[in-house]
Parts: structure tokens; sequence; C-alpha cells
């Protein structure tokens, strides 16, 4: 059974999400999005009450992540969804001001799929956006242990 991608936009400025999620639909992705302003209500999120993540095993997620947010790194989330065994699967795209070559680097070592600087080439976005939502639509993603 498919299960239907849900979108986490971890974004601090609403400027900046308003054009991502814009951008998103104008690719055709109609898959929910779930938007975040700071790193603690998404840790919150990802983690559950509970803070095993359990809540989110075998939930299709894809996270679109900023690196610069007010309360927490977005390279601290990238690492707690990738050393979660409920998490650790989930598709991280990290979107940021950020273009440090080392920096770059540490996000794909800690096991972010994609690193976009902004400004964003929005047409280029839209094409990986869809080319994700084709993506999605064939993905098994697999069940809780």
């Amino acid at each position: 059974m498919t299960m239907p991608v849900t979108i986490i936009m971890v974004e601090d400025d609403d400027g900046h999400a308003r054009l991502i999620e814009k951008n998103i639909r104008r690719a055709g992705v109609t898959n929910e999005i779930l938007a975040f302003r700071d790193g603690t209500s998404a840790v919150d999120f990802f983690l559950g009450e509970d803070r095993s993540g359990i809540v989110n095993a075998g939930r299709a997620m894809l996270v679109l992540l900023d690196l610069n947010l007010p309360d927490m790194t977005g390279i601290s989330i990238l690492k707690i969804i990738k050393e979660n065994e409920h998490l650790k699967r989930t598709p991280v795209v990290v979107l940021t001001t950020t273009d440090d070559q080392g920096e770059i680097q540490r996000c794909y070592d800690l096991g972010c799929n994609v690193y976009i600087t902004k400004p964003v080439n929005y047409e280029g976005f839209s094409n990986a956006i869809r080319q994700l939502g084709l993506f999605f639509s064939v993905i098994q993603v697999p069940d809780a242990a």
C-alpha cells in the first residue's frame, strides 16, 4: 500500500516559506505541507511526546530544512532525524542561504539527500519537486518494525 507523503517544511522566514509552497504547488504537487517556523516545534513533531520518534515510524515524509533557525541549527535537526531509528530513512532537502563548502559537506555527511542554496532557482526547484512527486507516487515506505 502506498502512503501519501507529507512534506515537512522547517523555515522561519514567512516570505521564503510562501515562495517554497507556491513553487511546490506550481510543480503540481498537492501533498499535505506541514510548516514549522522553529526547530523546537519541528523536533517535537518528529520525536513525539515520548521523544522516541515512533509516532512517525512508517510515515512517508519529505523534510525541507532551513539551517538558520532562531532557536537551534538545522544541522541539529538533521542529526536528530538521521540518528533516530524511526526517522533515519526520511529524505531531507536542505534549503538554506549558507553556501560554505564545509557546511554543505557536513550536511551530506550527516545524511541530507539534497542541498539547495537560496536564493533558489525556482524553475529548477519546481522541476526537482515535480520529480520527487513522481518518485513518491511509486515508492513504498517500509512498515514500522
